[in-house]
């Protein structure tokens, strides 16, 4: 008889074994990789060491919008303690590139308030003094979101904002009143 002849079949017994174990490894391998790449949780700690938990994080990049692009241009002219508010209405995660340049040093807010909540509720997401501020903003909630700068020097100085995103309408509030401006898309 052959060597092939005389092999027995696996018992049930070592059937079992070997299917408990194939079973505690996918358990392992769930556990410390699988749910911390694909689903940020990390009961063992293992995503947090090998760097996995940034993997479940990773979105898409691409986001379309409701609103058509559009670009704007503004400038105020701030005499000494003068002030201007300019914000923008966007719709929850729309957003905007932006640049503001002035040719003096302004006191800013960059705010926002959600829509028909009122100034109570509105939200400062950075301030201080600078003549300049670039970069994107990403709407947290439907609202008006801008900025308020206030001319604190003797100095008359000019504000310059360019801005391009996916907001709906832009409103001026100076001198206690409030205007809205007219804005065209970027297809007009």
């Amino acid at each position: 008889m052959s060597e092939i002849d005389s092999k027995q079949p696996p018992s049930s017994r070592n059937i079992l074994i070997a299917s408990a174990i194939s079973l505690l490894v996918a358990l392992i391998v769930l556990f410390s990789f699988i749910l911390p790449a694909e689903f940020g949780s990390d009961p063992l700690g293992t995503g947090e060491l090998f760097g996995l938990n940034a993997l479940s994080r990773a979105e898409n990049p691409f986001e379309e919008q409701l609103e058509v692009h559009k670009t704007d241009y503004v400038e105020f002219v701030l005499g000494p303690f003068e002030s201007v508010e300019y914000k923008y209405l966007l719709d929850m995660d729309a957003s905007m590139l932006f640049s503001w340049v002035a040719d003096g040093e302004l006191y800013y807010d960059m705010h926002a308030e959600p829509a028909g909540l009122g100034e109570e509720y509105a939200e400062s997401f950075e301030q201080g003094n600078s003549d300049s501020r670039m970069g994107s903003f990403h709407a947290p909630f439907t609202g008006i979101h801008g900025w308020f700068w206030e001319n604190r020097s003797l100095d008359t100085v000019t504000v310059k904002l360019y801005s391009s995103g996916f907001y709906i309408n832009s409103t001026v509030f100076r001198d206690g009143s409030s205007y809205e401006r007219e804005m065209r898309s970027v297809t007009e």
